[in-house]
Parts: structure tokens; sequence; C-alpha cells
């Protein structure tokens, strides 16, 4: 079997979704299967080896003039290309290149209207390249925001179709409510184009089913899977007698660092001893929300430390290793929450709130508490408990790490994707039972 996933670059910043389709690919390809990773809009960036191909499709300079200008559509491609080549990407992203939802709504209707839409070029290159070079047998985008692409490959392709939904509502709750509605529209009216739905969630099936329109049938559910060679639960090293609460994300509102500083604050009330350290990646649209955010938490002095985005998964795995519980108690419904995983991989408990993909995930693993969502109090006792109870948190340590590696390893990963694609492959209809 030859899979193609097609994949959207986070304009330079470490990007959950392009992290999770790299792990994915790379866990088919160990298994045998024939795997091409397709960037789109910016090249990746990850913390592992990068395994996607070095041409960039629907580059996002290039995509942007197109929209913009109707001169620049009307001149020849190899006068254009140029703009795709990943090196100047890379160079423009450092310059603070938006993928700020609430700055891209016209541009996210032109790019659903596919075929009809400014991108018409784009899209005939990305259906040549899969139905004429690659001839894969089945292919997986990862967001459905790349949905005008399907139509047009439809017709030149005979082969499974699917799409990984993965955190478009949050894109998609960034717009204006005109741009939602819109965006929303022609999403579901092209989701016939696709076999399938792919989700890491009951959750997200539920809520993406109910806001796309989407039959629920055509969902299937794929277990996130990490590489857990270098992660370990071994003794964490310590260069003083801190408690050290963690906060591994991207640094913005839905992620809910603020929430954290709040709980941490009482907790610290109780227990002085108690520090907060965050790392993640922090972009140009969220540096305004860190300063105030560091200006409200003055008064934790050096108990508030943020170390940045460690550059490789060594670094990574080292800062998760020197917590002691790790919470990102994001406002947001998250649909994955790689990290939980990762922490738990590392022997770190996590403290999560009751909602999103995070119930599910803490079912399976038991390594954490769950606290109700908002309410910085239930958090700060959640976060108490398991300073003041060493034995509790050593049995959510030793749950947490064993189970976390029978549920969200990439064999099972792998195994529920081939199973899927091949039941789908096989099957005269275009739907697949969510209990498959």
């Amino acid at each position: 079997m030859h899979v193609a996933i097609v994949t959207a670059g986070g304009a330079g910043m470490f990007c959950g979704s392009c992290m999770h389709d790299n792990t994915w690919a790379r866990a088919l390809r160990d298994a045998g299967v024939d795997v091409t990773l397709i960037p789109t809009y910016t090249p990746i960036r990850v913390d592992e080896e990068d395994l996607s191909s070095r041409r960039v499709f629907f580059g996002g300079i290039n995509v942007y003039l197109e929209h913009k200008s109707k001169l620049w559509r009307t001149l020849p491609r190899w006068m254009t290309r140029w703009v795709d080549h990943p090196s100047l990407i890379r160079f423009a992203t450092r310059f603070g290149v938006s993928n700020d939802a609430a700055e891209l709504g016209e541009l996210t209707l032109d790019m659903l209207d596919g075929e009809l839409g400014s991108q018409r070029r784009d899209i005939d290159e990305l259906v040549s390249f899969i139905a004429n070079d690659l001839k894969p047998d089945v292919v997986c985008f990862s967001n459905a925001l790349l949905a005008g692409a399907v139509r047009s490959l439809r017709q030149k392709f005979d082969g499974r179709i699917f799409c990984t939904l993965q955190g478009d509502d949050i894109f998609l709750d960034g717009l204006s409510t005109e741009h939602r509605l819109g965006a929303i529209e022609r999403i579901s009216n092209r989701a016939a184009d696709f076999d399938g739905f792919l989700v890491h969630s009951d959750y997200y099936r539920d809520h993406m089913s109910e806001m796309l329109r989407l039959p629920a049938e055509k969902f299937v559910r794929i277990p996130l899977g990490i590489d857990f060679a270098g992660f370990n639960s071994g003794v964490r090293p310590r260069d003083d007698d801190s408690f050290r609460i963690g906060y591994f994300a991207r640094v913005c509102p839905e992620k809910g660092l603020h929430v954290l500083v709040e709980a941490v604050r009482k907790v610290r009330a109780r227990h002085p001893h108690v520090r907060l350290v965050a790392g993640g990646y922090l972009g140009t649209r969220d540096v305004v929300y860190f300063e105030k955010l560091k200006r409200e938490a003055a008064d934790l002095g050096d108990a508030f430390e943020y170390i940045g985005s460690p550059d490789d998964q060594a670094g990574k795995v080292a800062f998760l290793q020197s917590l002691d519980i790790l919470s990102v108690p994001a406002p947001y419904r998250e649909p994955k929450g790689i990290y939980v995983l990762e922490a738990l991989a590392c022997g770190v408990p996590v403290v999560q709130p009751a909602h999103g993909a995070y119930p599910e995930m803490l079912a399976a693993t038991q390594g954490g508490l769950l606290f109700e969502p908002g309410n910085v109090d239930d958090l700060a006792a959640r976060l108490s408990s398991l300073v003041t109870d060493p034995a509790m948190r050593d049995e959510l340590i030793d749950r947490g790490s064993s189970l976390v590696r029978q549920c969200y390893s990439l064999t099972a990963m792998k195994n529920a994707t081939v199973s899927a694609f091949e039941a789908f492959r096989h099957n005269a209809t275009n739907v697949i039972s969510t209990d498959s």
C-alpha cells in the first residue's frame, strides 16, 4: 500500500498537527507501508527526523499573492514558482508570516472555493503530482481547509481520499462570523468528495460531525501515537528543593497559561516552594498576550520562568523530566494534546480540564487528574493534592507511564490506520463503522 499524506506547515512553529503527521508517516513506513509526506503552505518543523518531501505545494507566499493580485495569477508559472522555494518560505516565516485566522478570512474562502478560486493553478499541480507521479492507493489530507483541492483530485484519481480533522475548529472559530459560516458551508458542501474522516477522539468525532454537518458513519478514530524511544520515567534531575509545576504547549490564550499562573498563585499561598516553569512556542500573534501575562505574574518573581521552545526532542524530554506535574489548562476543547502523552511517557502526572479529548486520554492512561474547566480554584485544589500526596503522584506515574505505552504506541496507531484504509479499500460503499 502506498499512502500520500498532505500535511500543512505551521509557518515556522512546532505545530502539533504536522508533528503528528510526520510521526504517523514514520510509523507507517517502519511497518512496510510506502508513505509520501507532502507539505503545503510552508515546510514543516519537527523535533525528529523530517520525512516530508522537499517540494512545498500551495506555497504560502504564492497563495497569498494569487489571492490578492489578478496580475500575479496571469504570470507564467515559471515566473512565480521561485517564491515556493522552501528556503525562501522559511526566511519569510522569520518575519511573522501570519497563520492567524482573524487575518485570513477571505483567503480561507478563496482556498475552499477550490477549482473556482484563485488557486486553481496550485490545485492542478498538486493533483498532477499525486495522480500522475505518485499514484498512491490512499491520499489523506491533514485538515478540512484543504478540501478545495479534493474535487479536482477525484477527477484524476480513483483511490481512497480521507481527511484528518485535528484542530480545524480552532481556526474556524477565529474567523469573523461571516467568514466562519461561509467556510463551514463550503466544507460541508465538499464533504462528499472524501471517503472518510479520521479523528483522534470520540469527542472530536461528535463535535466536528455536528459543526460541519457530516454523517457520523463517515468517521473513524485513529489513536494518537508517539515514539517512546528517548522518553523514560527515571529519576528527574534536581538542583534545588522546589516543586515544579510545568506547562508545555504553544503560548497562547487557547492553551491557558494565564489560567495556570492564577492557579499556581493560589497553590503558593499554602506551598511557597512551588514554582511554575513554562515552555513552548511563542508566535508573533501572541507576544502581546504573553507580555501582559508576565506583568500580571510579576508578584511571583523567580517562581515563574519561561524557558522558550526546546529546539529538539532531547531538549523537550529534559524539560519534561525536570517537572513534578504538567498542566495545560486549555479553555479550548483540545482534540489531541500530544504533550499529555509525552509528559506521561516521562513519568510526569498531569492535571487537565475535563473537556475535549482529555477525559478520554486520562481514562485510558490513568496518569492524571481532571478539574472543572474554567474553575481556577478546582485546578489549584488538584495541583495542591499532588503537591502534598507523593503516594498519589507515584501511583499516577506508575499507571500513566505504563498505560500510555500500551494505548498510544506507534504500533497501535499504525494498526488502526492500516485496518481503516484496508476496510475502506475493500468496501464498495464509502462508509466505515466508527467502532472499526
